[in-house]
């Protein structure tokens, strides 16, 4: 097979900072070329095993995410990428009107995903000749040109950890010129996401705000209350606009909103934010793994939706698909996984056992079936505060929170007698396969539960040392 070789010229082009100098120095290398220079001729065969192994798409993937973000060295920037085992990471822009939630909520989603949390404030704090520029305007009470902003997104966006890990912006954009700056300078985001509500509850929120000076956590008189009491007695009115002035800015919100979604309709999720925070990031994050994969325009993608927009059963072969590509990724194979309810049943286990992801510790976490319905049927959802009770764990703390109190239908007790039927129809099998497993007692507290798991799992860890 012939061997194939990349010019200098070639090479200068992948690592180029922006696409016109792409093309001029491809330019100039076809003009500089040796017209009685034989062409390279490439096998067919090489053509086939570049399909077969996407290193088309590979490659193509590297040279975009090269233009779009720019990085000041671009070599190990395509390095971290090829280490990182799968050039996709997290980016998602987090909009909404004022006191929809967005600050807690992108706190929460960076602590899930540990992704990098960008703010307007937090671009500002850079120590960079662009930052103090628009320092200059802030200083004098006056908006930052776009053009100005638009390079401080992409500077900040650029650096390692962003690259690296990926990024929330909060409240980024906010008008249809900023969305619009932001495509034209390649800031594309894989998921954008939209908090909604109506304007008369978003006034009674922001009317309501606290902050713990300490963390920055935003919290609320009624809607989010710190349980710990050393936060509690350290938390301070937050500095808030006047009604007349919050009500003037979600105008501005509606004469932009429609323009941000018409830019981002191919990757946009509304959401609504008129329920408990909890709520709120759970449909953020919805479905986890296989939400994420049917949020994205791949054949699996396109496949899973239907099951989990009828509710139905995903398929073994499409689970199994996409949990042996997740657990394949960097993170997972560095740090370990821990997999929860997986597998269910022996033919999963044999499945996953065939991909060659065998775990190092198996615990069974059990009670009878008695408790489970007592656990499970009793327990309610505050919708205002977001607060979880139990008739007989946690009872509501008066009969007002009582009378509101909302139950999830999934929690219903036949509900709940046919997931415990499946379960023990598969438990002796898996627990045969398993031999070595664990069991532990799950009808105790759960910090006991916890130090049983923990106790296992350190020892364990000590012992392969």
């Amino acid at each position: 097979m012939t061997p194939i070789t990349f010019s200098l010229a070639t090479c200068e082009c992948v690592l180029a900072s922006d696409l016109d100098s792409c093309y001029k120095l491809t330019a100039n290398h076809l003009i500089a070329m040796d017209e009685t220079a034989k062409p390279l001729r490439i096998p067919p065969e090489m053509a086939i095993y570049a399909e077969k192994h996407e290193i088309f798409d590979l490659v193509q993937t590297l040279v975009t995410n090269l233009m779009v973000d720019k990085p000041e060295d671009p070599i190990q920037y395509l390095i971290v990428l090829l280490k990182r085992g799968s050039v996709e990471v997290p980016r998602v822009m987090l909009l909404g009107p004022p006191a929809s939630g967005k600050r807690t909520v992108a706190r929460k989603l960076c602590e899930h995903t540990q992704v990098i949390h960008i703010t307007d404030s937090n671009i500002l704090q850079e120590d960079t000749d662009l930052t103090k520029e628009a320092l200059q305007y802030k200083a004098k009470q006056q908006e930052i040109p776009v053009d100005l902003w638009i390079k401080l997104i992409q500077q900040r966006l650029s650096k390692i950890d962003c690259v690296r890990r990926g990024w929330v912006l909060e409240g980024i954009p906010q008008t249809r010129e900023e969305a619009l700056s932001l495509q034209e300078a390649g800031v594309a985001p894989n998921h954008v996401v939209l908090l909604e509500a109506p304007d008369a509850v978003l006034i009674e929120r922001s009317q309501g705000k606290r902050i713990d000076p300490v963390t920055g956590d935003v919290y609320h008189v009624t809607f989010i209350w710190p349980e710990d009491k050393e936060v509690v007695q350290r938390l301070e009115r937050q500095k808030t606009v006047s009604e007349e002035q919050l009500v003037a800015q979600l105008m501005q919100h509606h004469r932009e909103v429609h323009a941000l979604r018409k830019t981002y309709r191919n990757c946009l999720k509304g959401i609504d934010a008129d329920q408990p925070h909890v709520d709120v990031f759970d449909q953020v994050c919805c479905g986890e793994l296989l939400e994420a994969v049917s949020a994205d325009v791949t054949n699996m993608g396109e496949l899973i939706k239907p099951y989990l927009e009828s509710g139905q059963q995903v398929p073994d072969s499409m689970v199994l698909q996409i949990l042996t590509e997740r657990l394949s990724r960097l993170d997972c194979t560095t740090r370990g996984w821990v997999l929860h309810g997986f597998p269910r049943d022996l033919e999963q286990a044999e499945k996953l056992q065939e991909s060659n992801f065998i775990p190092s510790r198996v615990f069974f976490l059990e009670m009878t079936d008695d408790v489970a319905i007592e656990r499970v049927t009793l327990r309610s959802i505050d919708p205002v505060t977001g607060e979880k009770y139990h008739s007989l764990y946690k009872p509501a703390p008066s009969p007002e929170v009582q009378t509101r109190l909302q139950f999830n239908p999934k929690d219903s007790e036949a509900q709940l007698l046919r997931q415990l039927k499946e379960y023990w129809a598969n438990a002796s099998s898996l627990q045969d396969l398993y031999p070595e497993a664990v069991h532990i007692n799950a009808d105790q507290d759960p910090h006991t539960v916890f130090e049983s798991l923990e106790s296992r799992l350190v020892g364990r860890l000590q012992n392969d040392a």
